[in-house]
């Protein structure tokens, strides 16, 4: 018979702290059953809880989140520093600055393309290549979380990563929409999506007590990207022409991706868990379906101001000025992704994403009615650091509603789930505006749409703790009314 022993260590004292932690030890002893004639014997599972576990384990599993396959791996100590962990955060920061860095640097080739190469086709329907490119990067991390949690992680980011950069060299030899389309937007979306799953599921392997200060520094590489980028394609286009600023685009790619493909590595051991692809159990928990349509919501308008602000800002202003906007917005969200991540630790990711989020949703409204460089600059700039607050601390929660075992599967329906918004979004946005002739109305579509994904936070946070403002208490002798299995693992690991 198989017993889970839920032991609690208390008092463990370290050369930083002291806190009460828990650990999940397996003992197996056989218990002999007789099939038939041959004697065979099977394993039987048995759940053993102290009674004041005993609830909480029964209220986890009624939303979906099985504690029965949490590793003895997960509940060492995580190195929270040394060089191998810093080595992970510095492969994370370049291959978000390969690929989310590029993508959220497509204003600047949307207003390339709108004036040159594809003058005769619709905003709105260029802007279909930046709206696969950011849904895709979304949409594989359900297989590729399953076979991360599965042990399978290297291979997939290295074909991934060249890939991404021969598409990038044959974006230079694009001269139709189908080829963008094809090159730009599916390819390097699936490739870019390849490289980003294993890469933000190997974080928290190595991290727990600084996980959002982390998650805030590896945010930072897709500001640092997309700050760069637009910069490098604008100065060099009229130099070397489009096709070889793509190429010089490549070659950056192959050295910074190299960085992240040999620094990458996860520590805790694979872990089977049953159930294939998709683990539907988890969408029993309220919180997290609940969260996963609140940020399908959200990336149906948050993507609206970094597609059109270059764009809606050339006319009046010229394009030697408002490509700097993308850059502007990017640089600001980096600020904000750091600062908020290493705020995430103490206060909660949710405690900060609702207020920002809520900000960036104002800022939207606020956009189609700035018409000067100091207006522009100013929404430039405060937009990037609220949303960039969102875009840093959006898979915390997730990663807080259950064991690193499941940790790949979990991101990877949420992250396709979100894929959707983040297709449609823009067009939406786009066909708005052909409709409507000005953006005026864009604004109001798109923020009243983050404005409602902020109310299905402000549900997903009472559902979870029964207040809508409340921070949770580690050394508190009566807890919320749930955190997540890693409430059991660790008192200290979530403060949503």
């Amino acid at each position: 018979m198989q017993i889970i022993v839920d032991v609690g260590l208390s008092n463990r004292r370290t050369s930083h702290n002291s806190h009460e932690e828990r650990a999940i030890m397996s003992v197996t002893t056989p218990s002999v059953e007789h099939d038939g004639d041959l004697g065979t014997t099977r394993d039987e599972k048995t759940d053993v809880f102290p009674s004041t576990e005993k609830q909480e384990s029964a209220a986890f599993k009624e939303d979906g989140v099985d504690t029965s396959t949490a590793s003895v791996e997960e509940e060492n100590e995580y190195p929270d520093g040394g060089l191998r962990a810093w080595l992970v955060v510095l492969g994370a920061v370049c291959n978000n600055a390969a690929t989310w860095g590029l993508i959220n640097s497509w204003g600047v080739f949307q207003a390339y393309y709108e004036t040159n190469t594809l003058s005769t086709v619709s905003p709105s329907t260029i802007a279909w290549i930046g709206s696969i490119q950011y849904s895709l990067v979304f949409l594989p991390g359900l297989l590729v979380g399953r076979m991360f949690d599965l042990g399978y992680h290297k291979l997939p980011l290295l074909v991934a990563s060249a890939v991404f950069i021969l598409t990038t060299f044959l974006t230079a030899e694009c001269t139709q929409y189908w080829h963008f389309l094809l090159c730009q937007g599916i390819v390097v979306g699936v490739s870019c999506g390849t490289i980003y799953g294993p890469t933000m599921a190997s974080v928290p392997h190595w991290w727990k007590k600084r996980l959002g200060l982390v998650l805030g520094v590896t945010a930072v590489g897709s500001s640092i990207g997309g700050t760069a980028f637009p910069i490098i394609a604008r100065n060099l286009i009229p130099v070397v022409g489009f096709k070889w600023t793509m190429r010089i685009i490549g070659f950056i790619l192959l050295v910074i991706l190299g960085v992240g493909n040999l620094t990458i590595a996860r520590r805790i051991p694979p872990v089977y868990v049953s159930g294939g692809l998709l683990n539907l159990a988890a969408f029993k928990s309220k919180p997290y379906s609940l969260y996963c349509l609140s940020g399908l919501v959200t990336f149906l308008g948050l993507y609206t101001v970094l597609t059109y602000i270059d764009v809606s800002a050339s006319g009046e202003l010229g394009a030697d000025f408002s490509f700097y906007l993308v850059s502007i917005a990017n640089a600001s969200s980096g600020v904000g992704r750091y600062i908020f991540g290493k705020l995430s630790d103490r206060y909660g990711p949710l405690n900060l994403m609702i207020p920002m989020t809520t900000c960036a949703a104002l800022l939207t409204y606020a956009w189609p009615f700035a018409h000067n460089k100091a207006s522009l600059v100013v929404v430039a700039v405060l937009y990037g650091f609220s949303s960039g607050t969102y875009i840093s601390l959006l898979v915390f929660p997730i990663m807080s509603m259950g064991t690193n075992d499941d940790v790949g599967r979990r991101l990877g329906m949420f992250t396709s789930i979100i894929a959707i918004g983040a297709l449609t979004g823009p067009p939406i946005s786009g066909a708005i505006n052909s409709r409507s002739g000005g953006y005026e109305a864009v604004g109001y579509y798109a923020g009243s749409v983050i404005v409602l994904s902020v109310s299905m936070m402000l549900v997903v946070r009472y559902l979870l703790l029964g207040k809508v403002w409340v921070k949770f208490d580690s050394s508190s002798s009566t807890p919320p009314k749930f955190l997540g299995v890693a409430r059991i693992l660790d008192r200290d690991v979530c403060r949503l």
